[in-house]
């Protein structure tokens, strides 16, 4: 069949670029004094009638060879993850897995200005080859002739292994029926030779879930072992020949040299690298164990590390962050706390932000294009703004619906991104390990309107951004929660830990109507059928003596308007209507906030009257902002 005007083409452009690459090269290779020629291997025909005898022999040594070892009990120990067939079909047959193979052409082009990019540091002694097939292999051994070029071998991962195994949604956290392990990823053959520059070609598949592959993942992990077993104080180079970008908190955007096209070169921290190979493949075992004392003895760099949270588009949970800050400084840390705020919040609710130990930041909020107008989640994307706070290596980012019940420094200590696991394969952003970098925050913003979150929200943006992260002990981020279908006994454990002094939880998370909403005497989401799964009074009353413990100028801060004095008596009296039988309806409220008007329309009774009405308005409200507190009185938090 002939060949296209366009390959032709191709190949025109191909042998151009080696042309002027090879003269450039050869060019230098004289000023060193060595010239070397470019050989091309050329069959010769005679070749296969000389020494028949001789070749005849060896085939059938070789295949001798191989027939012993396809048949001996020993073959299974040469790895125990690939099985006899994937041997035949491998090395006899030259058979292939389809999920490593990448449907994308090498553009060479590109690769020859990422390499001549590097000027004198592309003189590389040793080139490691992952993932390429044998003419891609040859064309790199015409690009750069005068290094050597290892062919890194590398067994397939068990065709039955899924991204659900290496992330399942649910794992044996506390060891009670078994102790969580990881199916194995097979690892390259180190060779004995130096490499200086690791290439390894990624499958760039179109589907929409390209970045959650075992294969991609794989690869990606063994150049990272590659790379990690160098010995001694030379540079190593990493170039990924990928459609899309690579593993962002494996190979760091901090760490990316230059980029042609589909070529992405990193000089990665050997160092760093070693470190994040120790971590489980996937979130299929805990990154940090839960009973691991020697991890919690983490001093680290307090300078450089902060808490973090974020509040816009409404002042709502102003309360809840002062009380999480709280929370932060009784569980003895003295790290920085910083909140992301922006226009809308206040001067009055900031001056009480700083009041409780909150460094102020002013942020220009980032809208969701995929949201719809009002929705809650229209700017809920501000959260990348995170990544920008670079004076920082370390944030420890937490919603400001939670308390810290034990000291959770240690968690400075784990690499990005670090979290609990939440449904199926994804992690939970309310507590979340992050490493602050400009171009990260750039990688987040330029696919924006191109990645679909599952749940319209940033955590399910995040989640396809990062799908390589690492689970820590849901101890850590403990949803105030019980799930329906819960058995009493499992309800019965919940509210043990909940009440537990001291504390075993680290972090408490409350869902629902929040503490600050409710009356202080209950959790008011027992009076709210579909709320009621997230109802625990023990819970709600370790918030309020939290609450309990402020200064005391800081409590005008969770006031409660008429507005919401009023949804709650609603809610009592539909709940009463109802006759719940877990009779919170019938308890006299005593909360002291109600008598305490905080706008211009404290009769809130009056306005159950109008309860529930189509023509119902908040035009009347107006919430007058008070003048800023002085933190020069309150005592030291």
């Amino acid at each position: 069949m002939g060949g296209s005007p366009g390959s032709v083409e191709a190949r025109h452009r191909l042998s151009a670029s080696f042309e002027d690459l090879y003269k450039r090269r050869l060019t230098r290779s004289k000023v060193k004094g060595v010239e070397k020629p470019i050989n091309i291997p050329i069959q010769d025909r005679s070749s296969c009638c000389k020494f028949p005898l001789i070749k005849f022999i060896l085939v059938v040594i070789i295949g001798g060879t191989i027939v012993s070892l396809l048949y001996s009990p020993d073959v299974d120990q040469l790895s125990h993850s690939v099985s006899r067939q994937n041997f035949v079909n491998r090395w006899i047959w030259g058979g292939s897995d389809p999920r490593y193979v990448s449907d994308l052409d090498v553009n060479w082009d590109d690769v020859v200005k990422v390499i001549e990019k590097l000027g004198e540091q592309n003189d590389y002694q040793g080139i490691g080859l992952l993932n390429f097939n044998d003419s891609e292999v040859y064309h790199w051994n015409q690009l750069t002739p005068d290094a050597t070029h290892v062919n890194i071998q590398l067994d397939y991962a068990d065709k039955n292994m899924t991204w659900d195994s290496l992330y399942p949604e649910w794992i044996d956290e506390e060891q009670e029926k078994e102790v969580p392990v990881c199916p194995s990823l097979p690892k390259p053959d180190t060779p004995r030779k130096r490499l200086d520059l690791i290439v390894v070609k990624l499958p760039s598949r179109n589907e929409w879930n390209w970045s959650r592959d075992v294969a991609r993942l794989h690869l990606q992990l063994a150049a990272a072992s590659l790379a990690a077993s160098a010995k001694g104080f030379y540079s190593v180079h990493m170039l990924f020949i990928t459609r899309r970008f690579p593993i962002p908190n494996l190979f760091t955007c901090k760490e990316l040299v230059v980029r042609e096209g589909n070529v992405w070169l990193y000089k990665p921290n050997v160092n760093v690298l070693r470190q994040k190979l120790h971590l489980p493949v996937g979130s299929c075992e805990l990154a940090l164990p839960l009973r691991d004392k020697a991890a919690r003895a983490y001093s680290g760099n307090p300078q450089r590390e902060a808490y973090a949270t974020i509040l816009h588009s409404a002042h709502v949970y102003v309360c809840g962050a002062i009380a999480a800050a709280q929370s932060i400084r009784l569980s003895g840390s003295s790290r920085d706390l910083v909140i992301l705020v922006d226009e809308t919040i206040s001067v009055y609710h900031r001056s009480g932000l700083e009041a409780a130990g909150w460094k102020i930041r002013t942020i220009q909020r980032i809208r969701n294009p995929k949201a719809e107008k009002d929705a809650y989640n229209e700017w809920n994307y501000s959260k990348f703004r995170l990544w920008q706070l670079t004076d920082y290596d370390k944030i420890i980012f937490i919603d400001a619906d939670l308390l810290i019940l034990r000291n959770i420094d240690f968690l400075f200590g784990m690499p990005e991104i670090s979290a609990t696991g939440n449904n199926a394969s994804l992690f939970n952003s309310g507590v979340m390990v992050i490493e602050p970098s400009n171009c990260t925050f750039n990688l987040l913003m330029e696919h924006i309107n191109e990645i679909e979150s599952y749940n319209g929200g940033d955590q399910g943006y995040l989640n396809e951004i990062f799908t390589w992260w690492h689970r820590i002990p849901k101890h850590m981020n403990f949803l105030k929660h019980f799930w329906i279908g819960d058995e009493e006994e499992v309800k019965q454990k919940k509210t043990r830990l909940f009440a537990a002094e001291p504390p075993i939880l680290y972090v408490l998370h409350y869902l629902g109507v929040k503490p600050w909403l409710c009356f202080r005497d209950y959790d008011c989401n027992w009076n709210v059928d579909i709320f009621q799964e997230f109802a625990s009074d023990i819970a709600h009353e370790k918030w309020w003596r939290v609450y309990d413990a402020m200064p005391e100028q800081l409590h005008q801060f969770c006031s409660l308007k008429s507005k919401q004095k009023a949804q709650l008596e609603f809610d009592r009296r539909e709940a009463e209507k109802a006759n719940y039988t877990d009779g919170h309806w019938k308890i006299k409220v005593q909360d002291r906030r109600l008598k305490k008007c905080v706008d211009n329309v404290c009769n809130w009774k009056s306005m159950l009257k109008h309860w529930g009405e189509t023509n119902w308005t908040n035009d009347e409200f107006f919430n007058p902002s008070p003048p800023a507190i002085s933190t020069a009185s309150l005592p030291g938090l």
